[in-house]
C-alpha cells in the first residue's frame, strides 16, 4: 500500500471543521488552476484556428507551390510559360503532388453606368479546383471554366460587387488597355464570393483562361503559371525540394526558363505575421502557469502550517521527512486534478460554444474572419494538461521541504 497516497486521500476527503483556514485556500488554489488551464485551452484553440483559417484562405487563392517564368522576378511584364500535356504530366507525377492547375492573369477595368474599378482577371481552366470558392460563395454559382471557349461569365468578390453596385446576373463591361488599342468585353456576373481577405477580395475576379489568353494575345498552351496543391502540408518541404531539383532552371517547350515558389515565399508578410502569434501564445501560457503555480504554492504552505500538529505526530510515529513530503505532494495532486477537471470543462465548453454558434464576432476588415475561429486539437490539449500538472507539481517540491524544519516535540504543542 502506498502510505503517503493513503494519508493524502484521507486528508483530502476529510470535511473536518468548515472554519479551517485551509478550506478557502484550497478553493482559491483550485479556482486558480481551473482558470489558468481554461484560458490556456481557449488561447491555443483560437490561435490554431486563426492561423489555419488564414493559411487556408491564402493557399486557396494561390495553391501551395507555383511554377512560373523566372523573368517574373525581374520584370512586371506578363511573361508566360508554355504548358502542354507532357509538362502537366511531369509536374503531376512529382512525389507529394495532389493537384495541378493552370492560370493566366491580366489587368482590366470594370465599368458600370455610375462607376468604374480596376481589377485583376484570373483565368482558370476546367481542371480548376473550385471547392475553396464554393465554401465562400454568397450568391449565384461557380461557372464552368473553359480553355477552348469563353462564355464571358465572371466570378467576383462581394467587395467589388458592392463598389460597383452589382449583383448576380447583372451585365458589366470590361475594358482591357493594350499597347495600341482598347479591347471591350461584356461579362455576366454569375457568382459573388466573400473570403474577407482584403488583399484578394478588393481586386480579383475569375473567368475562363481561354478569354484571358485571347486578350493577352497568347496561344492555348501559354499561361502565367501553374498552381500546385500538395498532399501533405507537413511534407511540403520534401515536395518543394523535388520541384527545385526537377523544375527549377529547366526550360519549357518555348525555351523559357521556369522557376518555383512556395506560398510562404509569395506572401511572406502574411505568414510572418501569423508566426508572431506564437509569441503571444507562449507569453499567455507562461503567465497562466505562473498563476496556477503561485496559487498552489500559497495553498500548500497554508495547508502545511495548519497541519503542523499532524506532521509532528507522523514524525513521532516514525515517518520520515520524505514520506510526509510525498503525502502533501499527493494532496496537491488531488487539488490540481480537481482544478484541471473544471478547467477542461470550462475551456472546452467555451471552445465548443464558439465553434458551433460563432457567438464572438470579429471585424473582418481587421482580422480577415467574421468570427473567432476555433480548432479543437485533442492531443495538444492532453499535452497541455500533462505539462500543466508536471509543472505545478515541480514548483511545489521546494515548498514541501518546509516539512523537514518541523520538529515533533514542538509541533505537538502547537495549536
Amino acid at each position: 500500500m502506498n502510505f503517503p497516497l493513503f494519508i493524502a486521500r484521507r486528508i483530502y476527503n476529510d470535511k473536518g471543521d468548515k472554519r479551517m483556514v485551509s478550506r478557502p485556500a484550497i478553493r482559491i488554489a483550485t479556482i486558480g488552476v481551473a482558470i489558468g488551464l481554461a484560458v490556456m485551452i481557449v488561447t491555443v484553440c483560437v490561435v490554431l484556428g486563426f492561423k489555419h483559417t488564414i493559411r487556408d484562405k491564402v493557399m486557396g487563392f494561390g495553391g501551395h507551390i507555383q511554377v512560373h517564368n523566372v523573368m517574373l522576378f525581374n520584370d512586371a511584364d506578363p511573361y508566360t510559360i508554355c504548358v502542354n500535356d507532357s509538362m502537366m504530366n511531369v509536374i503531376s507525377n512529382i512525389q507529394g503532388v495532389k493537384h495541378t492547375e493552370r492560370y493566366s492573369m491580366t489587368q482590366g477595368l470594370l465599368k458600370t453606368d455610375d462607376d468604374f474599378l480596376g481589377v485583376a482577371f484570373k483565368g482558370v481552366g476546367p481542371e480548376f479546383n473550385s471547392s475553396f470558392l464554393q465554401e465562400h460563395l454568397l450568391e449565384g454559382e461557380i461557372p464552368q471554366f473553359s480553355d477552348t471557349a469563353s462564355h464571358y461569365q465572371l466570378l467576383m468578390s462581394k467587395m467589388i460587387a458592392d463598389k460597383l453596385q452589382l449583383k448576380t446576373n447583372d451585365k458589366v463591361f470590361a475594358y482591357f488597355i493594350g499597347n495600341d488599342d482598347v479591347k471591350t468585353r461584356k461579362y455576366t456576373v454569375c457568382g459573388i464570393y466573400q473570403t474577407n481577405m482584403t488583399r484578394f477580395d478588393e481586386n480579383l475576379c475569375f473567368t475562363d483562361i481561354y478569354a484571358v489568353n485571347r486578350l493577352n494575345g497568347w496561344s492555348k498552351e501559354d499561361c502565367t503559371g501553374i498552381s500546385v496543391m500538395v498532399e501533405d502540408l507537413e511534407k511540403m518541404k520534401l515536395t518543394e525540394d523535388a520541384f527545385i531539383n526537377d523544375i527549377n532552371r529547366t526550360c519549357d517547350p518555348n525555351g523559357d526558363m521556369m522557376t518555383t515558389q512556395t506560398i510562404y515565399e509569395t506572401y511572406p508578410q502574411v505568414f510572418m505575421w501569423l508566426e508572431l502569434l506564437d509569441i503571444n501564445v507562449w507569453i499567455i501560457l507562461a503567465l497562466m502557469v505562473c498563476v496556477a503555480g503561485f496559487t498552489m504554492i500559497s495553498g500548500l504552505l497554508i495547508i502545511i502550517l495548519e497541519r503542523t500538529q499532524m506532521i509532528g505526530i507522523l514524525k513521532a510515529l516514525g515517518a520520515r521527512n520524505k514520506t510526509v513530503r510525498h503525502t502533501f505532494l499527493w494532496f496537491s495532486v488531488f487539488i490540481i486534478g480537481q482544478g484541471m477537471l473544471w478547467g477542461n470543462i470550462i475551456g472546452l465548453g467555451i471552445v465548443l460554444i464558439q465553434k458551433y454558434t460563432g457567438i464572438i464576432s470579429l471585424d473582418p476588415q481587421t482580422y480577415y474572419v467574421s468570427e473567432a475561429p476555433m480548432e479543437l486539437n485533442i492531443p495538444l490539449i492532453l499535452l497541455l494538461d500533462a505539462v500543466t500538472l508536471l509543472i505545478c507539481i515541480f514548483v511545489l517540491i521546494a515548498p514541501s521541504f518546509l516539512i523537514s524544519h518541523i520538529h515533533p516535540a514542538k509541533s505537538m504543542r502547537y495549536e
